[in-house]
């Protein structure tokens, strides 16, 4: 009996493939599903993020396919952040807010929490923001993190971003209004790490 035919048409990936040492940083998929749910429904996860963890499926499922949408749209690209052996979703990570005629967009990340202290954060963000500066051609690059998730703030002070400011309560999460460090960083900050 032959193997199923499946229709690659609904789940085509326009997105580049970024391969790094461990990961790879692919399009979503329908079967990440799953991943994905338990990825935004860990409340370890989403402490500081801008709305709460989810507790239906059917919120996975809204995200996902928007996500999937989301890899003809030129103001938003979404990966799955993916193990190189067993290419399972882990995380993801998004260029958004992508404005190409003022060269800027904003930078966002999550890994599911029983992978934190591995360096896969710092891996998956490196080949995003390659991937912005040397193939799309971007000025700037922004990250919005809640000042008191300090382990956020450092990876991104060690990809060299700098604090430019707090926006006090900019978001109301589950009654609690949250604080935003912005942080930024230019291309030729990025481009002189490696020189």
């Amino acid at each position: 009996m032959s193997a199923p035919i499946r229709d690659e048409s609904a789940e085509r990936d326009d997105l580049p493939l970024l391969r790094g040492e461990r990961l790879r940083l692919r399009g979503f998929r329908s079967d990440d599903l799953g991943d994905y749910y338990a990825l935004h429904a860990d409340p370890a996860v989403m402490r500081y993020w801008s709305f709460p963890a989810w507790t239906q499926r059917s919120q996975a499922e809204d995200y996902l396919a928007r996500a999937i949408a989301a890899r003809c749209n030129q103001s938003m690209l979404c990966w799955a952040i993916a193990l190189r052996d067993s290419d399972r979703l882990i995380g993801a990570a998004t260029l958004f807010d992508i404005h190409r005629e003022q060269g800027r967009a904003e930078l966002g990340y999550a890994l599911q929490s029983a992978h934190w202290g591995r360096g896969y954060a710092q891996e998956a963000l490196s080949l995003v923001m390659e991937h912005a500066y040397d193939r799309l051609g971007l000025r700037r690059l922004e990250a919005d993190i809640d000042p008191r998730n300090q382990a956020s703030c450092r990876l991104v002070e060690r990809l060299g971003f700098r604090r430019e400011g707090v926006l006090r309560e900019r978001w109301q999460v589950a009654g609690e209004c949250q604080d935003s460090a912005i942080y930024g960083l230019l291309a030729r900050e990025w481009q002189a790490r490696g020189d």
